[in-house]
């Protein structure tokens, strides 16, 4: 079933809400495209109709039930979920350590229902199915030699068909994307049985899509490309601009779970999310490599992304990171039981206002006593920002780290007072997150 029919019931509610309070318009910078025609603007309207309807009002529902379901994988709510080390036919142990993977990987059969990932996401992208429902797709080509007409077998065929695809591959592989790759609506690109590899080429771009999942990925090193004519869609080609050079760029979509992918050594961003974007979840990745992280609104005059929410959850902040973890305009970030073991200027930044949780957290400084801060705020006097709802909570802080709040607490108005489940204090972090990244999952084994 698509998104769009999952997300009518109340759309006109929330959109009535949003447009008098935000006063928000469709995405008006039109990143990468060099003609704006009426394919491409009725593409916009109906993501942004689809990300007014993926709206929540009240954003602390959505944490409360990524902590509840954080309880529930650690301590056990029945005796299916008792011990976290699931014990298989062979007597080996799967060791599960998050929500979001207890939910698939102790199953040996997970490649004969791989399917079954659609349902584990939390957090604000907890509704993304991806391909759920639509065939299963393999590639068996390596090669992405033409824009307009992929050839069959390839990454770029597959991500631009008609309706849900399931895109799986057949073997291990390096795939170096001439041009960034364009992700059409209701698609998974699951890399799980095989190492596969997305470097030294172009990127891959979720523009005015719908319910998209990634997940199983090595991504590094992704270069600006000059642009050309790319297919975008089984039914569309258009001329496209210079590419930034980001590992995933989430343009005006909504309903976007990226998971267990590693990410390093990119030319601009690892992952953007702007225009406009929200729905999205950020689960069980590690970065590394990398000076600016994570990108949340590029623009400080677009209030557009005040319809921005984010789960940042179970990641590992690894070697070499510099900043941007995330760096956030507007919108409603929840970041959740991840681990910052690097940074060398700052963890979590941001301008515009944004509303930022922090729940659970390892903070790790650096030795640089310049750099001790976690958070970092930008164009504003602390008589401005001292406003802003910057709130720490069980994080966990070592060698020095701080997390200076600001703001009015959460889990007060205007959000449902007492309603947000405490988190897994920090000290739990090294756990959630072990297996973060691409995992090497054999066919026939828990992965």
């Amino acid at each position: 079933m698509g998104m769009g029919k999952i997300m009518v019931e109340s759309s006109t509610k929330i959109a009535l809400i949003l447009l008098v309070t935000f006063t928000i318009t469709i995405p008006c910078l039109e990143a990468g495209i060099a003609e704006f025609d009426d394919f491409l603007r009725a593409q916009a309207e109906e993501a942004h109709k689809l990300a007014l309807a993926s709206y929540v009002p009240i954003p602390g529902d959505v944490a409360h039930d990524l902590n509840f379901h954080v309880h529930l994988a650690l301590e056990g709510a029945n005796d299916t979920r008792r011990e976290l080390k699931q014990k298989h036919a062979a007597g080996e142990a799967c060791e599960a350590t998050n929500p979001i993977d207890s939910c698939w990987r102790c199953q040996k059969d997970w490649a004969n229902d791989r399917f079954k990932l659609a349902k584990c996401s939390k957090g604000f992208g907890r509704r993304a199915t991806g391909g759920l429902g639509g065939p299963i797709y393999v590639v068996t080509d390596e090669s992405d030699n033409d824009m307009q007409n992929p050839k069959p077998g390839t990454l770029r065929y597959g991500a631009v068909q008609k309706g849900p695809l399931w895109i799986t591959f057949q073997r291990s592989m390096i795939i170096r994307l001439n041009q960034e790759l364009l992700v059409s609506s209701d698609k998974t690109i699951d890399g799980r049985g095989a190492n596969v590899q997305i470097r030294d080429g172009g990127g891959i771009t979720m523009q005015f899509v719908n319910n998209v999942i990634i997940h199983g990925l090595h991504i590094s090193n992704i270069k600006s490309k000059p642009g050309a004519m790319i297919r975008d869609s089984y039914n569309h080609v258009g001329q496209r601009t210079r590419s930034d050079g980001d590992a995933l760029s989430i343009f005006g979509s909504s309903n976007i779970w990226i998971d267990h992918v590693s990410l390093s050594q990119c030319e601009d961003g690892l992952i953007d999310v702007i225009q406009g974007s929200t729905a999205i979840t950020i689960s069980n990745c590690h970065m590394t490599k990398h000076n600016d992280v994570m990108l949340f609104g590029a623009s400080d005059t677009y209030n557009g992304d005040k319809l921005m929410q984010i789960t940042v959850a179970f990641n590992h902040f690894g070697q070499g990171l510099i900043q941007r973890m995330p760096r956030c305009r507007f919108g409603f970030v929840h970041v959740v039981n991840n681990d910052y073991t690097h940074w060398q200027m700052y963890a979590i930044g941001g301008s515009s206002g944004p509303t930022i949780l922090s729940q659970g957290n390892r903070f790790i400084a650096p030795d640089n006593d310049a750099a001790k801060e976690i958070t970092h705020r930008d164009y504003a006097e602390p008589e401005v920002w001292k406003n802003w709802q910057w709130q720490s909570e069980m994080d966990l802080f070592m060698n020095g780290a701080k997390f200076v709040t600001s703001g009015s607490p959460i889990n007060k108005a205007p959000f449902k007072k007492g309603f947000i489940m405490k988190p897994r204090d920090g000290s739990h972090v090294s756990r959630l997150t072990r297996h973060s990244g691409a995992l090497n999952c054999v066919v026939g084994k828990p992965c």
